[in-house]
């Protein structure tokens, strides 16, 4: 007998980066942030009153919406707070798009979460195809019949922004559409548009706290919108679970917000990190698509993805490997510490050069 319902036996779950614990791993598969959280977070921690976990968290998290408003100049009530931006995401279906609507919108090459909620909602899903070089086809956004989009910027994998004039056209194209902004790698470039919500009613803005705050175990995200949207989101979660971010997070999340001098440090040395590794890997014959994010997605120019995956996993370096459709020649590598990148670049040198000199030896 078969207990489960329908759409569980159906769905395909999000595959997120692989964990292996048989050794240990240089670990640059998951997009965390290779620096430890602000002091503010490590004092919080060790002065935390225990007995506060006997009672349950503030359902609003009122603190930490009121410092999150204040980081991007709006109200407490233009800002929603969830267990991470993926529970915000999720959450957005069931607020924003109908079983028997348009469907919603995204990105053929984009993160394949969006799928899953959508089939998970039984929301049809409207996929646009990227252009060849991977950049979004803003006249397709701009006219395609949907109920509303979904659109990371910067887009993961890929790393690639749209820069804010084309966003700005296609929100006003659409006035009648939700449009909502994956913006978790937001941090690591200049393309937010948080300032944008007190002008556009239909623009909803998802960050986290995960990437740019090294906060990807606290687990909290959030949203910017106008409190038409923010108030269909806080309905959705209360017919959910009105306590989603504990007590415990939402103080590291508000500690973590506080120090911004330590948050600019991290976000400087990462994209430093990131621009000097990716003339590096460009000098091993590696295609390297101009990153605005804390990862790198490329390719060689002769080794396939899939062998240069194994070979680095076998020297001790994960990185990401999405084997399938457009990207299936394609690996994406997380910005790590300098000492880690190094370890990377290394790894690969020995490989590509074992392989070049078996050929050399072949051909003789």
């Amino acid at each position: 007998m078969n207990y489960l319902s329908k759409i569980c036996r159906t769905t395909h779950p999000y595959v997120a980066g692989e964990q292996p614990q048989d050794r240990s791993y240089v670990k640059l598969n998951t997009n965390e942030n290779p620096y430890p959280p602000c002091k503010g977070v490590k004092e919080f921690v060790k002065n935390f009153d225990i007995d506060r976990l006997k009672l349950y968290p503030d359902p609003q998290n009122t603190a930490l919406a009121e410092e999150i408003a204040k980081k991007h100049g709006l109200d407490k009530e233009n800002v929603f707070i969830g267990n991470g931006s993926d529970e915000v995401l999720a959450m957005c279906f069931p607020t924003f798009f109908d079983k028997d609507g348009d469907g919603v919108a995204y990105a053929d090459v984009t993160y394949s979460f969006y799928k899953v909620w959508a089939k998970l909602n039984e929301i049809p899903s409207c996929v646009i195809p990227l252009l060849d070089d991977f950049k979004l086809d803003v006249s397709k956004f701009k006219q395609t019949k949907c109920q509303g989009m979904i659109i990371c910027n910067p887009n993961a994998p890929t790393g690639l922004i749209v820069n804010r004039l084309d966003l700005m056209a296609i929100i006003e194209a659409n006035p009648e559409k939700i449009i909502i902004i994956d913006e978790a790698y937001a941090d690591f470039c200049n393309c937010s548009m948080a300032n944008y919500v007190s002008k556009y009613p239909n623009l909803l803005i998802v960050r986290t706290f995960s990437k740019s705050y090294s906060l990807a175990g606290a687990r909290c995200g959030y949203a910017l919108g106008n409190t038409a949207l923010i108030n269909g989101l806080k309905t959705i979660k209360d017919s959910f679970n009105s306590y989603t971010v504990n007590a415990l997070t939402e103080g590291i999340a508000i500690r973590a917000l506080q120090d911004t001098e330590y948050f600019n440090s991290c976000v400087d040395k990462i994209i430093a990190t990131r621009d000097k590794v990716a003339d590096e890997l460009r000098g091993l014959g590696f295609e390297v698509l101009q990153s605005s994010s804390n990862f790198l997605f490329v390719k060689h120019k002769e080794r396939p993805a899939s062998e240069v995956y194994y070979q680095l996993k076998k020297h001790g370096v994960l990185v990401r490997h999405f084997s399938y459709g457009r990207i299936d020649n394609y690996l994406r590598i997380t910005v790590g510490s300098p000492k880690e990148m190094a370890s990377l670049v290394s790894a690969l040198d020995d490989i590509l050069k074992v392989e070049f000199n078996k050929s050399e030896s072949e051909e003789e």
